[in-house]
């Protein structure tokens, strides 16, 4: 692991999740929980297999992950974050906030999972009306799909399909995302391809967290 050689505490972070494909592995690891190495590489579309390897070792090294052998009849090797690993979650809940400025385009070959459609809602947004009635929403994006979840004044969100939600939204992964993060509002969604059926007034619920990245039709 290079070091910036520098007696600074941000300098001294880099040298340990500064390297590429760190944070994300970090970030599957806190999505998925405990994790086998194809678990991780499916989830980390692009990285080398030696690669994923190699910076495993270097985040157990670091004591940023923990390595156990489960037993029969899962019989692998699993990862977890450890506790030190787990004080990640601020940080990369910071960066994913600060990085949806960059999110008003999809570049073609950009991949998208259910669990990146999932966690957003919940990592970014709060409910506005937390004494309002329970209320799910649907979300499909790329043939991917999540549920959010409002209720007692939480964002919930979990991947797959719910049985008989409030709100369907259904269309490009900007135009789903945009819209429940406050990137758009829904006329603009609905211009770059976005399908919204059911209660939109639902959308007033989720409110943004403030970023200064501000709503854009």
């Amino acid at each position: 692991m290079r070091s910036y050689g520098q007696y600074c505490s941000i300098a001294r972070s880099l040298d340990v999740i500064g390297d590429r494909w760190t944070l994300l592995i970090a970030r599957e690891l806190l999505l998925q929980g405990a994790c086998r190495f194809t678990d991780l590489k499916k989830g980390l579309p692009g990285i080398a297999t030696n690669l994923l390897s190699t910076r495993l070792k270097e985040l157990e090294e670091a004591g940023l992950i923990t390595r156990e052998e489960a037993p029969p009849p899962i019989a692998t090797t699993l990862y977890t974050l450890s506790e030190t690993g787990r004080t990640l979650e601020p940080v990369l809940k910071a960066l994913g906030l600060w990085g949806l400025r960059f999110m008003a385009d999809e570049r073609p070959d950009d991949a998208f999972q259910a669990r990146w459609l999932a966690y957003a809602p919940e990592w970014f947004t709060t409910d506005a009306d937390p004494d309002a009635p329970p209320a799910v929403i649907q979300l499909v994006a790329a043939d991917e799909a999540a549920v959010v979840e409002l209720g007692n004044g939480r964002v919930r969100t979990r991947v797959g399909r719910a049985t008989d939600p409030d709100l369907v939204l259904e269309g490009p992964p900007r135009a789903v995302l945009g819209l429940v993060n406050g990137l758009i509002d829904l006329e603009g969604a609905r211009r770059i391809g976005l399908t919204a059926t059911g209660r939109t007034d639902l959308l007033k619920r989720l409110r943004p967290h403030g970023d200064g990245t501000g709503c854009s039709s």
